[in-house]
Parts: C-alpha cells; structure tokens; sequence
C-alpha cells in the first residue's frame, strides 16, 4: 500500500479546477450571504442532504435573516420551523447560539475560530466549517465527504473509518494548502469532490479530475474490509415516534392534551419513552392538566 500513497500537492489544482466549472450554486455560497447564512446552512446539513435543507433553509432565513431575529424568539419557534429536518435539537441550539451571539458579539457571528468553538452547538467541524466558508480562514474542515475523499485519494482505502478519528483529522490537516485563499477553497471544493463525484456506493471514477492521482485507483481500487457499515433505519423507531409527536405540537397553536398525543403512535411503552426523551431534551414542555407544547 506504501508504494501506491498519493500526494495532496498533486491534487490541489486539478480538485480546485473542477471545482470552478462543477460546483453547485447554492444560497449560502453566494457572495453576499454573510457568515449566518453560513451558519445556518450548517447547522441544518449536518446529516441532512442538500435538497431536503434547501426550502427549510430559505423559510428560516426569511423569518429570521440575522441572529438577533432569532434569539427574539422563543426556542419552540425554532423548533416549529425545523418541520422536517431531522433531529430538532440542532433547532434549539441553533437558537441557543443566536443568543449567545447577540449577548457576547453584538449580533455579529464571530470570525475568531475560538469563539465560534465556544458557541453552544457548535463543535470542531462547525466552527472551522464557518470560520473556512464564511471568512475565507485556513482551517481543515472535515465531514464525511471530506474523510472519503482523502482516504482514498491520499490512503488508497475504499472507505474511511466509521466514526472519526484524529487520524483523518491529521490527514485532513496535512492536506491543506499554505494559504488562506486557497485553503478555503480546497475545503469547499473537496467537499463538493465527496458529495458529486467520490460518492459511498458509486464512485464516478471516469468523471474525477484526480482520477489519475488516487491512491485507491493505482492500487487497483480494492474493495471496503472494514466492519459492516449498517445503513440508519428510521421507520419504527423511536426517532420516528419522536418525529410525530412533535409534528402534532408543531401543528397546534395552543397546548395539546395527552389523549391527543396518544392518538400519534400505538404503542404505549415507546410512545412514552419518546415523549420522555423530547422533554428530557428539552423539545417539549410538560404543563399541568396533562398538557404539552413546544418550549416557551
């Protein structure tokens, strides 16, 4: 495997050019976006594709097109609007951040990579994803189109490990060019390389500008041998129950009674461990006379 590792220098331009005439316009990468816009766009992709965020991404930044219209709100009004996105908790620390950016910065979504860190919700990934996308810094912005791109690319292995690791961190770093400029483009473009062309399933190896320099394709593309990577299920779960009961809360204008939240899913064990977890988690507030909304 030594003899067939690839170098980041050699895949830089052709990844950067491809990127130039491939790259899908989306809204947060227009010029005039703004770094909440950026913001935003995060928060709602995290493990969330582009097609399901883009009508909930426009409706957000409508009602709330900077963080001091957000934080006005109440956090069950962040939660109303996530509708369908998945995971709703990313709605109330969305919201937390709004906050803690009108208390700590004026309003203005910081551009120190520190204070981003240290803004409720936003971990490793997120704050160097704003920091690179939205101010153009120099910093290794690693998702998992990132991580399949370089192990291969750079490693020769079909698929990078399940979780992340500081390895592909490392490796994500020693991939960055020298400069600012430069290196937020690459973390942008090899994101798109992962997302178009380096897919999971189906790699469109003809169509890869760096074909010619991956590790994975001179080693004769050899198959995954890694643990079984099993697919995440939704229907039955406790997710999709979550995902109901909060639809009904989400629909209602005013608290709902229990017996109404009953109705939503049959069994009752489940139904009340998820109900259980989204008040736990803060999505949901219990009120007296067995009634619930979303979080005032």
């Amino acid at each position: 495997m030594q003899d067939h590792l690839g170098s980041p220098q050699a895949i830089h331009d052709p990844v950067l050019a491809w990127y130039a005439v491939n790259k899908r316009e989306l809204p947060w990468r227009e010029p005039g976006a703004g770094a909440w816009a950026v913001m935003v766009s995060e928060f709602m992709l995290q493990q969330t594709p582009v097609n399901r965020v883009l009508p909930a991404y426009q409706r957000w930044l409508e009602r709330w097109p900077k963080p001091v219209d957000l934080a006005a709100e109440a956090p069950g009004e962040a939660v109303r609007a996530w509708d369908r996105l998945g995971y709703p908790r990313r709605a109330l620390r969305l919201h937390a951040a709004a906050q803690a950016i009108v208390e700590r910065h004026g309003g203005q979504v910081p551009d120190d990579h520190a204070a981003l860190l240290a803004l409720p919700g936003v971990g490793t990934y997120t704050a160097a994803a704003i920091a690179s996308f939205a101010f153009g810094q120099r910093h290794a912005v690693v998702d998992t189109n990132v991580r399949r791109v370089l192990a291969r690319a750079l490693t020769g292995v079909a698929q990078p490990s399940i979780s992340p690791t500081a390895a592909d961190q490392r490796l994500a770093v020693s991939a960055l060019p020298a400069d600012e400029p430069t290196a937020a483009r690459w973390a942008v473009a090899s994101m798109e390389l992962g997302a178009l062309i380096c897919t999971a399933r189906t790699p469109r190896c003809a169509d890869c500008p760096i074909q010619s320099d991956c590790a994975w394709v001179r080693a004769g593309s050899p198959p995954y041998d890694g643990p079984p990577r099993r697919g995440q299920t939704y229907e039955g779960t406790d997710r999709q129950v979550r995902g109901r009961l909060l639809a009904v809360l989400r629909a209602a204008s005013a608290p709902v009674p229990k017996t109404e939240l009953d109705t939503c899913w049959p069994e009752p064990v489940q139904r009340e461990r998820a109900l259980d977890g989204l008040v736990a988690d803060g999505l949901v507030e219990p009120l007296s006379r067995g009634r619930y909304r979303l979080p005032a």
